[in-house]
């Protein structure tokens, strides 16, 4: 589903379908896509992984910091984040080389929290920043080359990566992110088709990966306030680096419970999301220049409930 302009200037949508066996429809889109914070997804997967190895465990407090490895996942932790500091806006939009992560860190410090670990919710990059620090270091190598030989190639996923540098941007689908650095996405992006997106979420929650406990805890979440759900969302919750709620029409004559993870950067916005009881079971994923708040979720939507 490359979804071509139907008039210059109109937003372009790139989207692809799973259906519950696992099947990709025929005409979802090959088009390379940056996956933005979907990536956390994978990155929980993997912290899971080493969870289920006895590498870390998950509610213990991450080194010298007060808040646990599950916090962190969940965004419960108390961090903060930078992407509404002035100091990223203006460094970005000079082209600046992105910061090391001691300066993100230095910029949102793990000693000044918003809040006691636990006791509320703020989503926070600096905190996916932690994990995939702790990660790195106990697999003693980046986290391009842990995704891809831990989840991204168990999973099946031959095309999509860790992006490293600005060439990696270069080969996306949006104009606008092709000349973001992915540095400064502070716990890294990965790029690959919009097809990929969709079959990493499914066979992820197909169990193709993590232990029955593991998926359990993956999918556990923890309910928002009532104004994190703007439309079309009625009900939101975060888990461990997966977004849960519900999607609904405002006439209520589509809805879908969903599970899966929204994206956000430069030039373009997503969301992959599965719907278990909706057709057995079927994954979708987006991604669109389109700017109306929305977009994205109600072509998920139409296209979890459509026939």
């Amino acid at each position: 589903m490359t979804g071509a302009p139907s008039a210059p200037g109109a937003p372009r949508f790139h989207c692809a379908v799973v259906d519950a066996a696992g099947v990709l429809r025929e005409d979802a889109s090959t088009a390379i896509v940056p996956w933005w914070s979907v990536t956390k997804t994978l990155v929980a997967a993997c912290v899971l992984l080493f969870a289920q190895e006895g590498r870390l465990r998950l509610d213990a407090p991450l080194g010298e910091h007060p808040f646990t490895v599950r916090q962190l996942l969940a965004h419960r932790s108390g961090l903060g984040d930078y992407g509404g500091l002035p100091a990223y806006k203006a460094a970005v939009a000079r082209g600046d080389a992105p910061w090391s992560d001691a300066a993100f860190l230095n910029h949102v410090s793990p000693r000044t929290l918003l809040f006691a670990p636990g006791s509320a919710f703020a989503y926070s990059n600096v905190g996916y920043l932690l994990l995939r620090r702790r990660l790195e270091a106990l697999a003693g190598e980046g986290l391009g080359t842990l995704l891809a030989r831990r989840v991204l190639r168990p999973l099946g996923l031959a095309g999509s990566r860790l992006a490293m540098t600005p060439a990696d941007m270069v080969q996306t689908a949006f104009a606008r992110s092709r000349s973001y650095h992915p540095g400064w996405c502070s716990h890294g992006t990965v790029v690959g088709p919009v097809a990929e997106a969709a079959l990493a979420l499914h066979r992820l929650l197909a169990g193709e990966l993590l232990s029955r406990a593991s998926l359990a805890a993956l999918r556990t979440p923890y309910a928002l306030p009532d104004n994190f759900a703007t439309p079309p969302w009625r009900q939101a919750g975060y888990a461990l680096g997966l977004m849960r709620g519900t999607l609904a029409d405002a006439d209520l004559t589509r809805h879908a419970a969903v599970q899966g993870h929204g994206a956000g950067g430069p030039g373009c916005v997503g969301g992959v999301y599965n719907a278990p009881d909706v057709w057995g079971g079927r994954t979708v994923a987006v991604f669109t220049d389109a700017t109306c708040p929305g977009a994205v979720e109600d072509r998920v939507l139409a296209l979890l409930t459509t026939p």
